[in-house]
């Protein structure tokens, strides 16, 4: 288990929370169009229908399985003993008596569970299956691997044993099984490193298997990826159509997160399974900084998450920490105060949560907050946005600052035109929440960033940014 994953860097924690949240997205992305008739990638949205029908926003089958994964790695729990593989089956079987779509081998299996024999029952019924021959090398483990990674980041050998071990549960084929080692191990690649290799986890397979999947990427690489969709229910097709995608994505940087699943979705067949892995390597690669905000704010599914419950249980997978009742809160942090150019926005700190303002029922948050520093009186669940935003000097802690001031600029005005008041804060209030609030300012009145950030200061004389949030204030268009 992870043993040094406080020595993260705030970019790797980005990227191994986004590994997380990106498959959630991914797969509440995917949920509306699923088998249905290729969309064009622009016109890609959250929306209701799907397999289950699940409403807009809602992750199907693909997250609720991975979820007791994550529940059991933010607990504190060893992934390979006995006790955490029957709380993960037990789990399982509790949530498909109310699951809205389950797959038809994933049912059979889960029928044969014995509470006495717990997780072993599953897997003698998914080896019985795959010895008849009436199970195939489906996607279905595939789909549920991601929270995996985050408990072997550091332990390369206990991953690929990890994800063999939670493949067999339901599928005996070893194709299924050696998908996941590939897919979780170039998840680890992509959160420590910053970089995609899907040939990371051949030398964790048998020498023939490591050359058939080798010919298996090389083919995707060659191909685009609808030519693999056709087929994306089965393990070895879904990786060909994700891999693909993300070699011929023409787009860079972190925008290559919501192109590249755009193009996925577009691509047909399995989407919700196909989004979902995708999102998972591309989060875990460009991190939860790149995950667009508006997607974020829609997510929600069993069992009664939303991307904040998920953030927090990433994080405390990924830590091997709890989370906090309240994160530290500087002495000097400010009140509420108006925005100079927009009354229905207030900046301040995390003290201006509780109470809320009165006519305040939006927050956007630029820094994590504790248990007990959720706002009072409580805003809805999709009007609170979090932001990963870090306060520092240091350029490689925020690797995607751009497009997270983008994003954050973008989700203020979209939440002034539904009619909302907004509370813009970070934890002190001097930082984060005058660098978002002068760019906001500037895109607001069509003014430079700088002479609205005096403005501010004004108002707020101890607001003093960072050097990296100075220089883009002076860039800022």
């Amino acid at each position: 288990m992870n043993g040094d994953a406080a020595e993260l860097t705030a970019a790797q924690l980005d990227r191994a929370i986004g590994a997380v949240i990106g498959m959630a997205v991914g797969n509440a992305l995917g949920s509306g169009y699923a088998f249905a008739p290729k969309p064009h990638p622009a016109d890609i949205h959250m929306r209701a229908g799907g397999l289950g029908p699940y409403t807009a926003g809602e992750w199907a089958d693909d997250t609720a399985m991975a979820m007791p994964i994550l529940e059991v790695l933010a607990a504190g729990g060893d992934l390979l003993s006995r006790a955490a593989q029957d709380q993960v089956a037990a789990r399982w079987v509790a949530w498909v008596r109310t699951a809205k779509d389950v797959a038809p081998i994933i049912s059979d299996v889960l029928r044969a569970y014995d509470r006495s024999v717990g997780a072993e029952s599953l897997r003698r019924a998914a080896t019985v299956l795959h010895t008849a021959g009436t199970a195939a090398s489906g996607n279905g483990s595939l789909m549920r691997t991601t929270p995996i990674t985050l408990g072997y980041l550091h332990d390369e050998a206990g991953l690929a044993l990890a994800a063999r071990t939670y493949s067999d549960l339901t599928h005996g084929n070893p194709e299924a099984a050696e998908a996941c080692i590939l897919w979780n191990l170039a998840q680890r690649r992509a959160i420590l490193d910053g970089r995609f290799d899907v040939r990371a986890g051949l030398s964790s397979l048998p020498a023939n298997r490591a050359r058939d999947w080798d010919e298996i990427i090389s083919t995707a690489e060659a191909g685009l990826p609808q030519d693999f969709a056709i087929r994306n229910g089965w393990g070895a097709q879904m990786v060909q159509t994700v891999c693909s995608a993300i070699t011929h994505c023409e787009a860079s940087g972190p925008g290559h997160f919501e192109e590249t699943l755009r193009l996925v979705v577009s691509s047909g067949g399995d989407t919700p399974t196909s989004a979902a892995v995708a999102g998972s390597l591309l989060g875990a690669r460009w991190g939860l900084s790149a995950i667009p905000l508006e997607w974020r704010r829609r997510i929600h599914g069993w069992p009664g998450m939303r991307d904040a419950e998920l953030m927090r249980l990433a994080w405390q997978a990924v830590t091997g920490k709890g989370w906090p009742v309240e994160f530290a809160i500087p002495p000097m942090s400010i009140p509420p105060v108006v925005h100079p150019d927009d009354a229905g926005v207030l900046l301040g700190g995390v003290r201006g949560l509780r109470p809320l303002p009165s006519r305040i029922d939006a927050v956007v948050s630029l820094c994590r907050l504790g248990e007990l520093q959720v706002p009072s009186p409580p805003v809805a669940d999709e009007d609170h946005i979090n932001v990963w935003l870090i306060d520092s000097d240091n350029p490689a802690d925020n690797p995607n600052l751009s497009l997270v001031a983008e994003q954050a600029v973008g989700m203020l005005m979209e939440l002034r035109a539904e009619g909302r008041a907004v509370y813009l804060h970070c934890d002190d209030g001097r930082s984060r929440t005058p660098f978002i609030a002068s760019l906001y300012g500037a895109r607001l009145t069509d003014t430079p960033a700088r002479d609205v950030l005096r403005e501010i200061q004004q108002a707020v004389p101890l607001a003093r940014l960072n050097p990296v949030f100075q220089r883009m204030i002076y860039t800022f268009t």
